[in-house]
């Protein structure tokens, strides 16, 4: 089947992150099975999620391992302007939730396996279709623990997020954290009797953002990315009940994300002390004050040398003179932190289409990329 034909099937399944993405994982494991491939799936604990994994060619010798994510952002109050689980073509491109992000490179993928002939691949290839990327790469840490003792393991991965066809080297960490803050309530009439939690929280957040000043001022920076430093961004904060209350209680998110020089614990931990002195001026006169910070999920940066193995056989194959560094994250930290994989991202279409309403991938790209996988069909066939 050609990947345009697959691509309409697999953004049929509205496999947003909040849902279950199993009916898409059994179409892609029937699809394995009837090419001959067996598969594993390695489900969530409510078995209501799957990753997918299987072995194409040699089972005794690590090989190159293509790894996509299923899930996709959710289209709530977007204004699409047709149906965006219906693929739809339109002036050379392919638009509906999930064709850049990622499901095109997972049609490519499919497409190409239907010509491939295991026999002939001295080198295997390794499928790793994951769950919830989008939430945190949650999903494809399950697979991480069983691949941990698998027997025999990849020795390369891609990453095939969109970029445009062009080899990515590195992109930052990301840490989200939890920050709850504990006041004292009282009428607001009597305000200075009363510790607003609210206060407590900017209070924080002002310490935030003098961090990020000091790391734009004096911290490390790569101009190879689009914000060449690390970053801090506060995004969601609940606080209050009532006008005439002050508030016993405030909660705040925020993010770090970071180059893969700094360190993302060694910031937290910095702001952590901050909150203890913010809370402690005032524990003389409200005993219960506390701010305490809770990381949610993180998930490492990706820093692969580019003169690694494998940036010089995709470079070879697709002819590029450079490689680059993205500013949104992948999972491909993991691989390399837990499984030490020489890891790389290339992918069709472009992260520009990402999570906006009438999403789309360009015809040439799911032509690219099929045209870069049957070359390294023929590199592993060497």
């Amino acid at each position: 089947m050609q990947s345009s034909e697959i691509l309409k099937k697999l953004v049929g399944f509205p496999t947003v992150s909040r849902d279950s993405n199993l009916e898409l994982i059994h179409y892609i494991a029937d699809y394995l099975n009837d090419l001959g491939f067996q598969s594993q799936l390695v489900h969530n604990e409510e078995n209501t999620k799957a990753n997918l994994y299987a072995v194409i060619g040699p089972q005794n010798k690590p090989g190159v391992m293509l790894s996509g994510h299923t899930d996709v952002v959710p289209v709530d109050g977007q204004d699409w302007s047709s149906d965006p689980f219906e693929l739809r073509f339109q002036d050379d491109k392919f638009y509906g939730r999930g064709s850049a992000d990622m499901k095109g490179f997972i049609a490519c993928i499919l497409s190409m396996l239907g010509n491939v002939d295991a026999n002939k691949l001295l080198t295997p290839i390794h499928l790793a279709f994951s769950y919830d990327e989008e939430i945190g790469c949650i999903g494809v840490r399950r697979l991480l623990d069983m691949l941990k003792d698998a027997p025999v393991k990849p020795k390369y991965c891609i990453i095939g997020e969109p970029t445009l066809m062009q080899p990515v080297v590195a992109h930052k960490g990301k840490t989200a954290v939890r920050v709850k803050c504990t006041g004292s309530e009282c009428h607001s009439s009597l305000a200075p009797d009363g510790l607003n939690a609210i206060y407590l929280a900017t209070d924080l957040i002002s310490a935030i953002r003098d961090l990020q000043q000091q790391l734009i001022d004096t911290g490390h920076h790569d101009h190879d990315y689009d914000i060449s430093h690390s970053t801090l961004h506060v995004g969601v904060i609940n606080g209050g009940t009532a006008l005439n209350i002050v508030p016993n209680h405030c909660e705040f998110v925020f993010e770090i994300r970071n180059l893969p020089e700094d360190s993302p614990t060694q910031l937290i931990e910095q702001l952590r002390n901050q909150a203890n002195r913010i809370a402690e001026s005032y524990t003389d006169r409200f005993p219960a004050a506390g701010i305490s910070l809770e990381i949610y999920n993180t998930y490492p940066a990706l820093n692969t040398a580019t003169d690694s193995d494998i940036v010089k056989l995709i470079t070879e194959l697709t002819g590029a003179n450079k490689t680059g560094k993205i500013a949104f994250g992948t999972e491909g930290g993991l691989f390399t932190e837990q499984l030490a994989l020489e890891t790389i991202v290339i992918g069709p279409g472009s992260i520009e289409q990402a999570h906006k309403p009438d999403e789309y991938i360009a015809s040439s790209e799911l032509q690219r990329c099929d045209a870069f996988l049957q070359k390294l069909v023929t590199a592993l066939s060497d």
